[in-house]
């Protein structure tokens, strides 16, 4: 009898620890393939999380992540204003950055949030990390594509590994026409 609760009790222990580590990724829309070999510009992506800076080191992770996908050489809009690590940085950044991709001839701009950044706390801390893309049509400033997801990892994972992992999968959800 006993070894039977224990089994029970390993066996929902083992189903506990694996959905901690489950990722989720949502694609909310997309209107059309889009032009891998077109013009690709990535904005400054929000900081909504309350890790510094964590919107420039996923920026940074997504022109990999664009480029595995086959989008060569996504130029990076730059910010008029200094980063201020404390601050959301929303619809100022947003409009610069639309105004600076129409100026030089972008056709895809992609946008964005950080939600989450950060090791759990725990004994383990596992890291957590949640992000919103979006992919915006310079010329008309229509939304293209939108993805959010979220992952959290084990205690021996990085954060940064997850964080490439989630962009990795939210650009691969994008249609390409190559």
């Amino acid at each position: 009898m006993r070894l039977m609760t224990a089994s029970k009790t390993l066996a929902t222990a083992a189903l506990a620890l694996a959905l901690t580590a489950c990722a989720g990724t949502t694609r909310v829309h997309q209107s059309t393939s889009l032009q891998a070999d077109a013009a690709w510009a990535i904005a400054p992506l929000a900081n909504h999380s309350e890790t510094p800076l964590a919107g420039e080191k996923a920026r940074g992770m997504l022109v990999t992540s664009l480029a595995r996908e086959g989008i060569a050489s996504p130029r990076i809009v730059p910010r008029k204003t200094p980063v201020n690590p404390l601050a959301i940085n929303d619809d100022v950044d947003q409009q610069e950055a639309l105004s600076w991709a129409q100026q030089h001839g972008v056709r895809y701009l992609v946008t964005g949030a950080v939600e989450e950044w950060h090791y759990k706390a725990g004994l383990d801390g596992e890291p957590a990390v949640g992000m919103t893309l979006q992919v915006v049509d310079v010329s008309s400033g229509n939304l293209l594509w939108s993805g959010s997801g979220a992952r959290g990892g084990w205690g021996f994972s990085t954060l940064s590994g997850e964080a490439n992992d989630l962009l990795d999968d939210l650009v691969d959800d994008i249609a390409l026409a190559q």
